[in-house]
């Protein structure tokens, strides 16, 4: 997505008046312009010329986001040190700007109102010159208002221009409310002249109330308070982003000819060693290469506690080290780094738009025009009916300067920043408008198990060892033989010993055996390591050592063999154990009225053994990855589906789902394939993330109702309407009042966002699906096989099985014996029967 800058809009019209006119370059596929940023993401094959020409046409300014140009700005690049993201272009210019405008209408308006209503209604004392001087009251409100006319000459630029254009917008309504009031009131002091030249003074006091300066100047005023407070608002919601911007290091020091050498950030270059002190800001992405410390990595994931760092560990750049001096190679460097991708993506975010915007848009694209109509056709209904020019003309000024398109046109927007924001802050990153939308809606969560709802690497959990044998020995002697082993599980029983403090012995004559264990001498004795198989062959292994075995197997534990000479030395089990907080996910998601279901390559002993300690609704085992892909295809006829998951092999299933969302600490390709990323790689944050888009997505739905409700009570109220019934008169600088409020309304109430708790589970309510909907149950088959002796048979049969028509996917295990096949349709038992005989296998009744 390439995004630009946008200058000149002011609301939701203009808007939606750039995004059609880029719409209609050609090679330009979407396009989305927010008011909130001023900025605008447009994807596609167009020449940004083009586009920049295609906004200048419609009567706004544009430039490449980051360019150094000014208002065209075709391609002059981004700033220096390859960042597109320019901290200086979220700063707030607008309110300083807008602050000396209303300070300075204030002055002119003081003495104004003093006049005009002060000394015309209060009878307030005035030099003497003016007392009974009638004309030189209204020659000095003409001057006073006219100076600030011209102080905000911008309403009037704007406003016309944007007629000219065949585009009016929220300024045309004021230009056209505060001209038609000064207008008004300069023919009012015209005919006063001729009146008091012809000693008609009856006529002078007419024509003096028929003055409207005092309306035509405190409209602008009041308007531009509005704008300020909105300003201030708007800037408040863009904090998270600066907050980003402004953890990015400045300086890096660096290793040069083999001296520390303190370079701008943009001279790092990926390979460039780099060191960092205690105190200082890690300036690039990297891997430690000497040194230990502890790293405060809040800034990017919203931990508190800091996370150990030593020898290949990787470092991220805006995070603090706390402790140690460490040395690193840095490996990500500009824009290619965490810090930077964040940023994009909370930018990105912030220039797309949600679905729900689009009718706020449509109603945008028309309001102004419809609302002069509706001014228009109300000054010539009252003076139908009979009314005064001057009481008709108040109506229709009332109807233009209370219509505000500015608060429908905001009211989604920042609630999307903001709650971009708050996500970003706690880690959890919406790439789009659409996904902190979406998600909320999920009605199914599909969880895959390794590295998502397991830790993902292998954990010694039991130590039993044999008769007359102790704990310590048994660990030693599995400490000692499978430290040359490259298995993963290897690597478990290895960091078991060292957490016991265990020094591994040594081994001569190591051998690997795929698919048994591992053999060696110890001293001169021979050592084994296994399954049960293998160790059968080398030693007597008792029944009670077998019973527990299968009892560990069925909790989804790995039990592993050993023994020395012809001794039993014992068992210790393995097993990817699930993250402390995963049980408490998944039950928080199910308080919300969702759907738990794992899904794995894994084993169906071990998924549904690890699917029981999480509490998950349903496990699919056996499936792999264009498996994973197809089940949630299934999944989604059911119900909105949210897929999380972390590896390569995630990647199709997250693209599938109506939601993918990748734990933090995965892969770049599931990161990439995914609509949110969470940053902790904690279960925890999916109810968060779902708590916080119903969150936004609620405050949406307040902002529109009340911009809605607003224009649709406020017009009516404008026009006069209720004056026949209740006697309800609105003067237009109350019109004028409560349209600068509306927006300002708006802003503040989405920035009650930044309250909200994301992980406070006690309010959660449960949203259940429609009951209209046809809940589609998956049928499930289980077939018990005779013949299966390896993972190759299993696959094998597995393939047999999934090519039957109607077969969803089927879950082989050789070691129990069984194949669990999903179906999509009913199929035959018979059907399923055949499909595996026809692979030599036997399947008993």
């Amino acid at each position: 997505m390439e995004q630009y800058t946008v200058t000149g809009m002011s609301c939701a019209a203009c808007s939606a008046r750039v995004e059609k006119a880029v719409s209609k370059v050609p090679g330009v596929e979407s396009c989305s312009v927010s008011l909130l940023t001023n900025s605008m993401g447009v994807e596609g094959s167009a020449d940004a010329a083009d586009i920049i020409a295609a906004v200048k046409e419609a009567g706004y300014g544009a430039s490449v986001k980051g360019s150094r140009s000014g208002e065209d700005g075709a391609g002059s690049g981004p700033a220096a040190g390859g960042a597109a993201f320019d901290e200086d272009a979220l700063a707030d210019h607008e309110t300083p700007v807008l602050k000396k405008r209303l300070f300075s209408s204030l002055g002119f308006l003081a003495v104004l109102m003093y006049f005009s209503m002060g000394h015309m209604m209060w009878g307030w004392p005035v030099p003497e010159f003016f007392a009974d001087n009638h004309v030189a009251v209204g020659l000095l409100q003409l001057l006073l208002s006219a100076a600030v006319m011209v102080i905000n000459q911008k309403f009037f630029i704007s406003g016309f221009k944007g007629l000219l254009h065949r585009a009016p917008n929220m300024d045309t309504l004021v230009a056209l409310g505060s001209a038609a009031s000064f207008g008004w009131s300069v023919y009012a002091l015209f005919e006063m002249t001729e009146a008091q030249l012809n000693g008609d003074m009856a006529g002078v006091m007419t024509y003096m109330h028929e003055f409207y300066f005092e309306s035509a100047a405190m409209i602008l005023t009041l308007i531009t308070v509005g704008k300020m407070l909105e300003a201030r608002s708007k800037g408040r919601t863009t904090d998270a982003l600066k907050g980003l911007m402004k953890l990015a290091p400045k300086t890096a020091v660096v290793e040069r000819d083999g001296v520390e050498t303190e370079v701008p950030i943009a001279q790092v270059k990926k390979g460039d060693i780099f060191v960092v002190r205690p105190g200082e800001n890690i300036p690039v992405d990297g891997v430690v290469l000497e040194g230990e410390s502890a790293v405060n990595e809040a800034a990017l994931t919203g931990e508190s506690i800091p996370a150990d760092k030593g020898p290949g560990d990787m470092v991220s750049a805006a995070t603090v080290n706390q402790s140690g001096f460490i040395r690193c190679e840095a490996s990500r460097v500009g824009e290619d780094t965490t810090l930077f991708q964040i940023i994009k993506m909370v930018s990105d975010a912030a220039a797309t738009k949600a679905p729900i915007a689009k009718v706020a848009d449509r109603v945008s694209g028309v309001f102004v025009p419809a609302v002069i109509a509706i001014a228009v056709l109300t000054v010539i209904g009252w003076l139908a009916a009979g009314e005064t020019y001057g009481f008709a003309l108040a109506r229709g000024i009332s109807v233009l300067v209370i219509s505000c398109p500015c608060a429908l046109g905001l009211a989604t927007p920042v609630a999307i920043m903001v709650g971009n924001g708050l996500g970003a802050k706690n880690g959890l990153l919406f790439k789009t408008a659409v996904s902190l939308e979406e998600t909320g809606k999920t009605e199914i969560v599909v969880l895959d198990k390794t590295g998502t709802i397991t830790s993902g690497e292998p954990r010694v959990t039991d130590l039993i060892p044999g008769e007359g044998v102790q704990e310590g020995e048994l660990l030693s002697m599995a400490c000692a033989l499978e430290k040359k082993s490259e298995h993963p599980l290897a690597k478990a029983v290895l960091l078991k010993a060292e957490e016991e403090g265990l020094a591994p012995g040594t081994v001569t004559e190591f051998k690997a055996l795929p698919g048994n264990g591992l053999t060696a001498l110890a001293e001169g004795t021979p050592v084994y390591g296994g399954n049960l198989r293998f160790m059968e062959t080398k030693v007597s292994v008792p029944e009670a050592a077998r019973d527990q075995a299968l009892a560990l197997a069925e909790n989804g534990k790995t039990p592993l063999f050993f023994g020395s000479g012809e001794r039993f030395l014992g068992i210790i089990a393995v097993a990817d154990v699930i993250k402390e907080d995963s049980p408490r996910a998944v039950k928080e998601l199910q308080n919300m009225g969702i759907r738990v279901v794992m899904l794995t390559g894994d084993n169906e002993r071990t998924a549904r053994a690890v699917g029981r300690e999480a509490g998950v609704d349903e496990v699919i085992a056996g499936v792999l990855p264009d498996g994973k892909e197809s089940a949630v295809r299934a999944l989604k006829e059911q119900g909105r589906v949210a897929m999380v998951g972390d590896g390569i092999n995630d990647a199709p299933a997250l693209t599938r789902a109506d939601t993918g969302i990748a734990i933090g600490a995965g892969t770049d390709i599931a990161i990439d394939a995914a609509d949110v990323v969470l940053m902790k790689s904690r279960l925890s944050d999916v109810p968060a993330a779902i708590r916080l888009s119903r969150a936004a997505l609620r405050n949406i739905h307040e902002n529109l109702f009340w911009a809605f409700f607003y224009n649709v009570v406020g017009i009516p109220l404008a026009m006069g309407l209720f004056i026949p019934v209740l006697g309800w008169k609105l003067n237009p600088m109350f019109g004028a009042a409560a349209m600068s409020l509306s927006s300002f309304c708006v802003v503040s109430n989405a920035l009650r966002l930044n309250f909200f708790d994301l992980h406070r589970a006690d309010r959660d309510r449960k949203i259940k699906a429609e009951k209209k909907k046809k809940e589609k149950k998956i049928m499930e088959k289980t077939l018990k096989i005779e013949g299966m002796m390896c993972g190759h048979c299993e696959a094998r049969v597995k393939k047999a099985l999934e090519a039957v028509p109607g077969v969803e996917s089927a879950a082989v295990s050789h070691e129990a014996g069984t194949a669990v096949v999903t179906l999509k349709e009913d199929v035959a038992y018979d059907v399923l029967k055949k499909a595996v005989e026809d692979q030599d296998y036997k399947v008993i009744d």
